[in-house]
């Protein structure tokens, strides 16, 4: 029930009446609360940490995805949930690696307890409707990493595009086939 509460507000229109739920804030400090705009049917959020090497391996997936699927109504978000990913750190990590898709700080680590997530890089999507948002797929991109230090050179299965694929297909979505592997999100310190 919270969970639909929340997401409810994802897809809300631009202007937010008062009391809406924080999602996160942009690199300059201005809150979200909305993650999908008009004609968005698909938001994906894939969790990142600007110091996870296998994290940053995959901007370049992401942003091939966002080619492929962003002007189909696919919104992809990079989700930076740990406290050291300031604005200034991310901001210079979106230059230096050609960040171009949106980028949100989860400040309060709200997307990280409603995805599950707890690995950098970890993907959710997400369908949005008039009820709100309801997940369809959460887990790993692909099966590119095995364990830290042990990846194959090409995935086997790329399953957050198989996912996102099947959602615009309006088929079910196949649950991932093995956890993602990557860097551990640091929980907020209460």
């Amino acid at each position: 029930m919270l969970f639909g509460l929340l997401f409810s507000a994802l897809c809300a229109p631009a202007a937010e009446p008062p009391g809406a739920a924080l999602l996160g804030v942009d690199l300059h400090g201005q809150p979200i609360h909305a993650l999908a705009g008009p004609g968005e049917h698909l938001v994906v959020l894939i969790f990142a940490a600007s110091d996870c090497p296998i994290s940053n391996r995959y901007i370049p997936v992401i942003a091939n995805l966002n080619q492929e699927f962003g002007p189909r109504g696919v919104h992809f978000w990079w989700v930076f949930p740990n406290p050291e990913d300031t604005a200034p750190i991310v901001a210079r990590h979106d230059q230096d690696y050609a960040i171009h898709e949106s980028v949100l700080l989860d400040t309060h680590q709200t997307l990280v307890r409603e995805s599950h997530a707890t690995i950098t890089p970890e993907s959710a999507l997400f369908r949005v409707t008039a009820a709100g948002m309801r997940e369809l797929y959460h887990g790993r991109i692909d099966d590119r990493y095995l364990a830290i230090g042990q990846e194959r050179p090409q995935p086997q299965h790329r399953e957050l595009e198989a996912a996102i694929a099947a959602a615009l297909a309006g088929k079910p979505v196949a649950p991932p086939t093995g956890p993602p592997v990557g860097c551990a999100i640091v929980p907020l310190q209460p």
